[in-house]
């Protein structure tokens, strides 16, 4: 720890202790809308059962949660509700038990002089926030504080959160853990189809005939969208595009094992033979799309030969993936991570909704181009934290979307900034070089999620003043801190989430938060009142004010959801599909809906674009030093990313190794004399992890894989990005694995 920043903190705290904010705090505690310490849930009857949305995936599934004597005892699966339909995966069954957690965080903590994290109450922790930020801004600028956040938190909660920094806390630069996941898809849909909109429903699982799964481990990393695909009655075509043999690949019909990263290679090879042999749907194209004919100059050299030579699959198997696409009357295209984390990913993205596109494999039951995201409420991030775009879906840049957002929220549009904010690499990279000096993350696990860790420990160590929000004092970001505030959790408070399928769900508030924990929504209008910007946010008294702004920010835009008459139609409904604009509700009413049936996109000629672009080399080749590829990946459908969660389950544990390994093909593991359960080193050129070896041919030679849970997996990615969405590449780096000495 920084001796000038211990020294600083400990100055600062004096100075503080002698202020007299405490009572205005306390009063504020006290107050609606979430700030009461020890809350309880009020609204629901001490022995009711009461449906809400899960807290871990982009699936969004329902959860009945049962409670006795006012406290959540219990969770089954919500039988009728049109995204589980019964079902949940083992993070779901469990979702209570982390909340019960002994390492919660019950009070806010405090760096003292001597370097340790010390308990203090809301009005010091909140006052010495705003000192410490306010005194880097005016020593380095305005510039020189920023946020981290995260898509786990309640759309409400973002909003909140975006909106106080912006426009009260006067910071320009906060990103969120989405950028992770599903920068890559937000793009990707931005430009092809004039917004970020995902097109399809989950019922599109089970009407397809061919259902194409690229660079998704389906069945681990969303165990319920694999369950609706076991349920289709057509005897469905899927394939798998995926370097290892994952458990998805295993329930294929076909899978295309191809060399890591030349995805786009074999997506511009497919586009090639599916018009080289007249299979694509001409009058869809000349109605509904532009910049086919350059795109099909573009894919015109991906012959079959070259192909087969730069993926590793062969020419037969090009030819067979394109007559699948053609033989199919509903073809659906999914993809998550293995796509989005590359260096190449938006144009990735994009090659396959091309071939939605060039097929007329759109708007229609069965098929579309169709992004899976990660968290939970990864969509509500996407369109409401203010981060990558202006709330709403609107764009920072723009003086109509600043002025639209300042008359909704009663707001001078001068506290806007006219610019979008660096992304979550570059916050990384100003810490780093010295142009960031203070650092608020939410809800967000940086200090084991974020690529190539010794960097990041780095940059952290330069932080005059690094805040960390959570549930739990000791993540591994959390105790590098200088302050904690201690948060509720899932279940602890309410508010919406959207899901994959742009679904709005519910969650309601069925446990106390421990201690002085207060929900994330009520920090942040402790934090405002701090700061001396509370005015902006005085109709912002609860999550239910915040979520008619929400309302009225969508109307217009594609996603509308201004016809949605609060969180009790959501709850009856089995939760809604965005869009759902006011005055047109009839014909809104299936619970079911996909986007584009008309054949219309948000472009302003009302057509999709065909982008593409010369596919690039990795960053990071295998050498003689370094001769195998890593894959990273999810581990295990109970392991949910850096395991803060989970990780407080026994049974969830048992479910998973706890030490971490690395699956090594049979012919690399013998020119290593590495047998499975030997322990090895896997070594990169920025650092080293000790891992268990499992000797296995579900990865290729040449390739190993290690699960992303694991703390030491982002000791050795590396340090790769999307140029047009600031994406890192877990994917791929280069490293050696050795067998350790007994």
């Amino acid at each position: 720890m920084n001796e000038d920043r211990k020294a600083g903190g400990g100055r600062m705290i004096r100075g503080l202790l002698r202020q007299r904010h405490g009572a205005r705090t306390r009063e504020l505690i006290r107050q609606p809308g979430g700030f009461g310490l020890g809350q309880v849930p009020t609204r629901l009857a001490p022995d009711a059962t009461t449906s809400m949305i899960c807290g871990y995936c982009s699936t969004g599934c329902s959860l009945d949660v049962h409670l006795r004597d006012g406290q959540a005892v219990n969770i089954t699966p919500t039988t009728e509700y049109p995204v589980n339909l019964g079902m949940a995966c083992p993070k779901g069954w469990e979702a209570l038990t982390p909340l019960g957690a002994p390492d919660r965080a019950t009070t806010p903590l405090l760096r003292d002089e001597k370097g340790r994290l010390q308990p203090v109450d809301w009005a010091q922790a909140t006052n010495v926030f705003a000192e410490r930020f306010k005194a880097i801004q005016a020593a380095y600028g305005p510039e020189s504080v920023a946020f981290l956040s995260t898509g786990q938190i309640v759309t409400e909660e973002m909003m909140l959160l975006g909106a106080l920094t912006k426009f009260g806390m006067g910071l320009v630069h906060g990103d969120g853990n989405t950028r992770q996941c599903m920068a890559t898809s937000a793009v990707s849909y931005k430009q092809s189809f004039g917004f970020d909109a995902p097109p399809y429903t989950y019922a599109d699982f089970e009407l397809s005939d061919v259902i194409i799964l690229i660079g998704s481990n389906l069945c681990i990393a969303h165990p319920i969208l694999w369950e609706r695909i076991c349920r289709n009655q057509n005897s469905p075509e899927i394939i798998v595009v995926d370097p290892r043999t994952t458990e998805t690949a295993v329930g294929a019909t076909q899978h295309y094992a191809l060399d890591p990263k030349s995805d786009l290679v074999l997506l511009y090879g497919i586009a090639n033979r599916l018009i080289a042999h007249g299979w694509i749907d001409e009058p869809f194209i000349a109605a509904h799309t532009n910049s086919f004919p350059d795109f099909a100059a573009h894919v015109a050299p991906y012959s079959p030969e070259i192909v087969s030579r730069r993926t590793g699959l062969t020419e037969e198997q090009i030819e067979r993936f394109a007559a699948t696409i053609h033989g199919g009357r509903r073809v659906s295209f999914w993809w998550t991570m293995g796509v989005n984390q590359s260096h190449e990913g938006v144009r990735s993205a994009q090659a396959i909704i091309n071939l939605a596109l060039m097929t007329g494999n759109i708007g229609r039951p069965g098929t579309g181009a169709n992004s899976i995201a990660g968290q939970c409420n990864a969509m509500g991030s996407r369109l409401f934290s203010n981060t990558t775009n202006l709330l709403g879906g609107g764009d920072f840049t723009k003086a109509e979307d600043r002025a639209h957002v300042a008359r909704t929220l009663h707001i001078d549009p001068g506290l806007i900034p006219a610019r979008p904010s660096l992304a979550y690499d570059q916050i990384i990279d100003g810490v780093m070089e010295g142009s960031i000096k203070g650092l608020w993350i939410v809800a967000t696990n940086t200090a084991h999620s974020w690529i190539h860790q010794s960097n990041l420990r780095d940059a952290f160590e330069r932080l005059e003043f690094l805040v960390v929000q959570d549930l739990y004092p000791t993540t591994d970001t959390a105790r590098l801190a200088d302050l904690m505030l201690p948060a509720a959790g899932w279940g602890e408070k309410e508010g919406t989430f959207i899901n994959s399928e742009r679904r709005i769900g519910v969650i309601k508030q069925v446990s106390r938060a421990p201690g002085q924990a207060l929900s994330d929504f009520a920090i942040f209008k402790l934090l405002a009142h701090a700061w001396g910007c509370a005015d902006l946010f005085a109709s912002w008294r609860e999550p239910a004010d915040v979520f008619e702004f929400m309302k009225q920010l969508s109307k217009g835009q594609p996603c509308d959801f201004s016809g949605v008459d609060g969180y009790e139609m959501i709850d009856a409904a089995g939760g809604i599909q965005w869009p759902y604009p006011e005055g047109v509700r009839d014909e809104f009413e299936p619970a079911e809906r996909r986007l584009f049936e008309d054949g219309q996109f948000f472009h302003t000629d009302g057509r999709a674009r065909f982008v593409f672009d010369t596919p690039r080399p990795v960053r990071e080749t295998t050498s003689s030093r370094y001769p195998l590829t890593l894959l990273t990946g999810r581990g295990s459908s109970s392991q949910w990313h850096t395991l803060t969660r989970t990780g407080k389950s026994a049974m969830l544990r048992s479910l998973a190794p706890e030490r971490p390994y690395v699956e090594i093909n049979p012919v690399d593991a013998l020119a290593r004399d590495i047998s499975s359960e030997d322990t090895v080193s896997v070594v990169s050129v920025r650092g080293s992890m000790t891992a268990a070896a499992f000797v296995t041919a579900t990865v290729a030679p040449g390739q190993v894989f290690v699960p992303m849970h694991y703390v030491g997996t982002n000791q050795l990615t590396s340090p790769s990005f999307d140029p047009h969405s600031r994406q890192p590449s877990y994917k791929h780096c280069a490293v050696e694995v050795t067998r350790l000495g007994e």
